[in-house]
Parts: structure tokens; C-alpha cells; sequence
């Protein structure tokens, strides 16, 4: 299943290292952040729980930008 979320992210770097630590979260296939339609697409990897991964996901984009925003 893939899904598409408004994110709030500040630089296109910021929007680079969210990516990279999407793609790491346990549960995604595949990720795409896109800093200038602050847009995050998610490929959820088979029978995992969309809410458990994003709160994950989250998590691991706090990390790079502690202001980040995922709309879920």
C-alpha cells in the first residue's frame, strides 16, 4: 500500500535526511520526501500497520528536524 502525507519540512537537506531515515523505519518499502511540495510518499512494506510505522516514521524524522510535521 502506498500513501501520500503533507509534511512540513524546512530544507530540501532536512527533506534528503528525512528520506533517508523513512526508508530505514521498520514496515516501509520505499519512501520519496519532496521539499518543494512538501509531500512524503510512503510504500508500506506487506501487513504492516500503517499507524505503528508512521508514529515510527515520525520519531525518526524528529530526529533530523525536530520541527518537522507529518500529517497523518
Amino acid at each position: 500500500m502506498k500513501k501520500t502525507y503533507t509534511i512540513e519540512v524546512d530544507c530540501a537537506n532536512c527533506a534528503n535526511l528525512m528520506e533517508e531515515a523513512t526508508k530505514k523505519t521498520e514496515g516501509v518499502a520505499s519512501a520519496v520526501v519532496n521539499f518543494m511540495t512538501q509531500k512524503m510518499t510512503v510504500e508500506f512494506a506487506e501487513n504492516a500497520d500503517e499507524k505503528k510505522v508512521m508514529k515510527a516514521v515520525l520519531k525518526a524524522c524528529k530526529k533530523v528536524e525536530p520541527d518537522c510535521e507529518i500529517e497523518f
